[in-house]
């Protein structure tokens, strides 16, 4: 066995295809590389960069979610940051570059989302955003590079090769890397396809193709460039309160509810040792009902947790997943008392499920509370100022304040930057005083 895979491997190495890895692999030997976000002193090539990024931005569970069912953004940016540093200093990647091709990467996946009503859903057998996500950011890629139509294509039968995890390794470390490995495949798709790999240039509309992770998946044709209708303008992201589980934000939205209605009546004492039983009333989600959660992960997977957890502290934050608050006396003692039903009308979709949250004291007194939209859904979105208080919340711990005030207003002015580099500047901890002059636009 060993004799003869050395052999084929060998002979391999005179095949086009594998001269034209050879060619794309020698990026791993020159001098490109792209910053890693929150750090001023450490750069890796833009492959490992996108997927160090796209861990981090998966690692906590706190980045956006769509419907159907992903997390859309994760991917796409942490690519196309990654991506724009490595073009040539004479040919730099403008704001507005950057956001059309984060807007594809985001439209692509949302495309194919919809051409199945079972990827409308709660996931049960893959992670989406390692599929989807792949895409889009081989897309997002692919419009950065300014590849024609026929390289598009075969970036994305690149890309689909490339695709998939599955959803067993939720509510473990494994989970962020989906996102980091659909950054980093997405980008390394788009450059092979730049090198001239070729690929099914007919993936999006086959059953073998993209029809092989959603089994009623089912292509359309899509509407002309000039009555096109971008899903972002009909459906908007949500954005999370607090790191875990999408469907967990129902549930502490409507135990916060329950917890002052019960202080209330309890001259503003939570009555912790009369409460016999807590019910949750949610959609099936195997993967979210972890009666026992035994670390950061689990619980940010755990509706019994997070209901627990809201019960207790009237509001959830990301210091709500640290050890000692998971393994609290308290928490545990609460945990046992609660048990979860799932109502026939309760369907496990983003844009449908709600949360029931009823409380048994002793005596059989019951107090209830239902959220149906919890703030920060699509249809409850953030107030701009909430939205910044979290990015100032999450940034200030790990990048100087000067830095975070560059990055907030070059989001907000990203339209009209003319070099994005500044941008990866600022990830990387550089204060606008420290930018060369002809990066400021401010």
């Amino acid at each position: 066995m060993i004799l003869d895979t050395l052999g084929v491997g060998l002979l391999g190495t005179s095949t086009e295809v594998c001269q034209k890895v050879t060619q794309y692999s020698k990026i791993y030997s020159s001098d490109l590389s792209s910053t890693i976000w929150g750090h001023l002193d450490f750069r890796l090539p833009p492959l490992y960069a996108a997927f160090v990024n796209g861990v981090a931005v998966h690692s906590m569970d706190f980045d956006d979610t769509w419907h159907p069912a992903t997390h859309p953004s994760g991917a796409v940016l942490s690519a196309v940051i990654a991506l724009s540093e490595a073009f040539p200093q004479k040919k730099k990647i403008s704001g507005l570059d950057l956001l059309l091709a984060f807007n594809v990467g985001i439209e692509v996946q949302g495309r194919l989302l919809h051409f199945s009503r079972e990827a409308r859903n709660i996931p049960k057998r893959f992670h989406p955003p390692a599929v989807v996500g792949t895409m889009g950011s081989a897309a997002a890629c692919a419009k950065l590079l300014a590849l024609d139509q026929l390289e598009c294509k075969n970036a994305l039968a690149i890309a689909a090769s490339y695709a998939g995890a599955p959803l067993a390794n939720a509510a473990t470390q494994i989970k962020p890397l989906h996102v980091g490995n659909a950054a980093k495949h997405g980008l390394e798709a788009a450059c092979l396809a730049l090198q001239g790999l070729q690929g099914n240039k007919q993936i999006l509309d086959m059953e073998s193709g993209m029809g092989a992770f959603y089994t009623d998946y089912n292509p359309q044709t899509l509407p002309t460039l000039q009555s096109y209708p971008w899903l972002l303008d009909q459906q908007d992201v949500a954005i999370k309160r607090f790191p875990a589980h999408l469907a967990t934000h129902w549930v502490a939205d409507a135990a916060s509810s329950v917890r002052r209605k019960l202080v209330e009546s309890s001259e503003n004492l939570l009555p912790l040792d009369k409460i016999e039983k807590i019910i949750l009333k949610v959609p099936e989600v195997k993967y979210v009902n972890r009666p026992s959660p035994a670390s950061e992960h689990e619980a940010r997977h755990s509706f019994q947790f997070v209901a627990c957890s809201a019960l207790l502290d009237g509001s959830m934050s990301v210091q709500s997943f640290s050890t000692e608050n998971v393994h609290r006396p308290a928490l545990q003692e609460l945990l046992r008392k609660t048990q979860l039903e799932h109502p026939p009308d309760n369907t496990p979709s983003f844009d449908s499920l709600y949360c029931e949250v009823s409380i048994i004291l002793e005596g059989g007194n019951t107090i209830s509370d239902r959220c149906t939209t919890f703030y920060g859904h699509w249809r409850k979105p953030l107030k701009k100022e909430d939205l910044e208080k979290k990015f100032q919340s999450n940034a200030l711990g790990i990048l100087p304040a000067e830095a975070v005030e560059g990055i907030v207003e070059t989001v907000y002015n990203l339209e009209k930057v003319e070099d994005c580099s500044v941008l990866s500047a600022f990830l990387s901890g550089q204060s606008a005083r420290a930018l060369p002059e002809k990066l400021r636009f401010l």
